[in-house]
């Protein structure tokens, strides 16, 4: 399921670090962790749905590769944002 407009742009607003900001590994995490989680409610519903679930694993590296680059960076906002989205490391 896709994020609506609406939505996405919240979820960059909460995340931004500057008010031009779409595309720092803080927003586009956050944005990763939005559809991973309503890609996770869909599975509960369609269990044999393995297509999706190949973009799932895609999006959940992909997520593990900017967490990665922002420990490297930057160890306090990578702690912060792992809190504020409730990652588990």
């Amino acid at each position: 399921m896709a994020l609506t407009k609406d939505l996405k742009t919240e979820v960059i607003r909460s995340y931004q670090t500057h008010p031009s900001d779409t595309g720092s590994p803080e927003v586009q995490v956050a944005i990763l962790s939005r559809r991973i989680e309503d890609l996770t409610q869909h599975f509960g519903a369609q269990p044999k749905d393995h297509h999706s679930r190949r973009g799932l694993l895609k999006m959940v590296s992909t997520r593990r590769r900017l967490l990665d680059y922002l420990k490297d960076i930057d160890g306090g906002r990578y702690q912060e944002l792992i809190k504020r989205l409730g990652i588990r490391r």
